[in-house]
């Protein structure tokens, strides 16, 4: 998948990839570009020894619908091309020298769905999950997983007043990730409207450090949603 994917493609910040102590993967949102993901998001840690790649989805959107309507055909093919890239960008670092066995994958608002779909349909990569205000795609016709992620630590974080990720849809993915027996922390933010909190920032701080420590995420409850 490296040899297909672009360096227009992706967005390199952090570590140089043979000198990082862990991979993180950072997805943007919808109408979002890595660059913006990279000031609001990957300019606030504290951690600096990860090497991070944040992909570029065409046009700014990996998939047109909402991540709440029904699964289509289009949703569905246009959801795994943004998978495929997820991959892509993984294994680009990974041949370039960064820890293939250390990678977290984080996203916000449509990334952090995207990511959600990624740690539950192509487990086996990833040690670390962070999705800041996400779901399931597909609402109730979400694709079933049976994925086993015992070895995963997860961080799912929400704001009560956030205008695009309601609420419900919110607690149905942390209930898919909570059931694969992940070690999961979820956080609601009461008033936080479509951003990313300090607080938030943090948790993505320790779930890198704990990564590239090789230890179990910090606060974490295994196979249980806060």
């Amino acid at each position: 998948m490296a040899a297909d994917l672009a360096e227009d493609d992706v967005l390199r910040l952090g570590a140089m990839p043979a000198h990082a102590d862990a991979l993180c993967v950072f997805v943007h949102g919808r109408g979002q570009s890595p660059e913006e993901m990279g000031e609001h998001v990957i300019e606030r840690l504290r951690n600096t020894g990860a090497h991070v790649v944040l992909p570029r989805a065409p046009g700014g959107v990996w998939y047109d619908a909402r991540a709440i309507d029904p699964l289509t055909e289009r949703t569905t093919v246009q959801l795994q091309a943004g998978l495929d890239a997820i991959d892509a960008a993984i294994s680009l670092a990974v041949s370039e020298g960064a820890p293939g066995d250390r990678v977290v994958l984080a996203g916000f608002s449509q990334g952090a769905c995207l990511a959600l779909e990624y740690a539950l349909r192509r487990p086996g990569r990833l040690r670390g999950l962070v999705a800041f205000t996400g779901c399931r795609v597909g609402g109730a016709s979400r694709v079933a997983t049976a994925a086993r992620l015992a070895g995963l630590s997860a961080y799912l974080s929400c704001g009560d007043a956030d205008p695009w990720i309601p609420l419900d849809a919110f607690f149905e993915a942390a209930q898919d990730v909570a059931r694969t027996g992940a070690a999961l922390r979820v956080e609601v933010f009461p008033g936080r409207m479509h951003e990313v909190l300090d607080a938030e920032i943090e948790a993505l701080d320790r779930m890198l450090a704990d990564v590239a420590a090789g230890r179990p995420a910090s606060g974490a409850r295994r196979g249980a949603a806060a």
